[in-house]
């Protein structure tokens, strides 16, 4: 399965951004897409992530509530809706796939290139 991330760039603190994931290669049925981000100097961590044929999401407690992730069957394409930004939130975001519920980024074996997302104060 091949992803391409598009969508980062640069918000103000409290401002929005979406991020798109569009996949291909593969039927996605089985799948759960993840969204996940590094800041300089740390571990890669999880944001949030959805079950492709149930619609079942799951979202790390610093993004609940400010995050939503979604999908499009017909375009075969992920989505990270961020709202209320934080500079807490700058980091490269990365989405991936995985045939598999979990929330470790370590599990995933396919992933996108990354799209940067920085958030001013």
């Amino acid at each position: 399965v091949q992803l391409q991330a598009s969508g980062g760039g640069l918000a103000q603190a409290g401002g929005s951004l979406r991020l798109s994931c569009a996949v291909s290669g593969r039927t996605l049925s089985s799948y759960v897409m993840g969204w996940f981000r590094q800041a300089p100097g740390k571990d890669r961590e999880f944001v949030t992530i959805i079950e492709w044929s149930s619609g079942f999401t799951d979202y790390a407690d610093s993004v609940k509530g400010r995050f939503t992730i979604s999908r499009d069957n017909a375009k075969n394409t992920v989505y990270l809706q961020m709202n209320s930004l934080k500079p807490e939130d700058t980091a490269v975001y990365y989405c991936a796939a995985h045939n598999r519920f979990t929330t470790d980024p370590a599990q995933f074996g396919s992933w996108g290139q990354g799209t940067q997302v920085t958030v001013s104060s």
